[in-house]
């Protein structure tokens, strides 16, 4: 390990969703947060780097969570964020 970045959890949320609308993978939110340490280093590192990350989890014990909205809103979190307003390169 090179680096480690902290991820909340509204942006491990926010990147979760894309993976499953486009590629139907139903991550986990450990598996959001590694991606977005991985995006992070992206953006950061420039081009011409070889990025690894793990997806370790899977969404099946999030489900009354993750896609729960009233739990969701009382935590602070917006299940409908758009990608690039996390992330800015």
């Amino acid at each position: 390990m090179d680096k480690a970045f902290r991820v909340d959890d509204q942006t491990a949320l926010t990147i979760l969703n894309q993976p499953l609308r486009e590629e139907g993978l139903f991550l986990g939110l450990s598996s959001g947060i590694n991606i977005g340490g991985a995006l992070r280093q992206a953006i950061e590192g420039g081009t011409g780097q070889t990025i690894v990350t793990i997806l370790c989890d899977s969404g099946h014990k999030y489900q009354s969570k993750r896609y729960n909205r009233k739990w969701l809103a009382e935590d602070g979190l917006d299940p409908d964020l758009p990608l690039e307003s996390i992330f800015q390169a």
